[in-house]
């Protein structure tokens, strides 16, 4: 993940709302559907899945090496 979770949410001047979930990866981002439908009283008309979908977690893992030095 480049962030933290989060999701934007964009009130547009017609009054439609629209919301797109950033660093939220595969298919969590669903999880998030009913919270912003009670938040706005109001259900999804559309959805799509952003690239953040099938964005895999990468797991970076510290390796320590130990030589042995022969003294000089």
């Amino acid at each position: 993940m480049t962030g933290k979770p989060r999701i934007v949410v964009t009130v547009n001047p017609d009054g439609t709302v629209s919301a797109e979930t950033l660093d939220i990866l595969g298919d969590h981002c669903l999880d998030y559907i009913a919270v912003l439908e009670d938040l706005i009283d109001g259900k999804v008309q559309n959805s799509a899945f952003t690239s953040d979908y099938t964005r895999q977690t990468s797991f970076v893992q510290d390796q320590q090496v130990n030589r042995d030095v022969d003294p000089a």
